[in-house]
Parts: structure tokens; C-alpha cells; sequence
């Protein structure tokens, strides 16, 4: 079972976020995935260097 309410914690400790800059659900929803996707891209970024260094051990 993953917990998603961690995410929205490391969200807003960890990036910053603390409000939208956008009005309107379809620009919030568009903001949430901006949000979504860097925080992905993060995960994936660091996945990848732990798994580079794994191999040159």
C-alpha cells in the first residue's frame, strides 16, 4: 500500500511548495502535474545515480 500523503509532505518541506500561483481546476490540475512530473523526475534521477554507483562496487 503506498501512502500518498508523504509525497505532498516532501512537496512542501522539500521543494517549497506552499501555495498555487494559478486560479481555476483546470490550471491547478495543470500545476499539480508540473508538480508531479519534477518530483518524478527527481526520484528517477537519484534511482539512477544509486544504481550507477551499485555497479562501479
Amino acid at each position: 500500500m503506498i501512502e500518498p500523503e508523504s509525497v505532498f509532505g516532501q512537496m512542501k518541506s522539500n521543494r517549497g511548495f506552499r501555495r498555487f500561483l494559478l486560479r481555476g481546476l483546470p490550471k491547478v490540475s495543470l500545476e499539480v502535474g508540473w508538480l508531479s512530473l519534477a518530483h518524478n523526475l527527481v526520484k528517477k534521477n537519484a534511482m539512477d545515480r544509486n544504481r550507477k554507483v551499485a555497479t562501479r562496487e
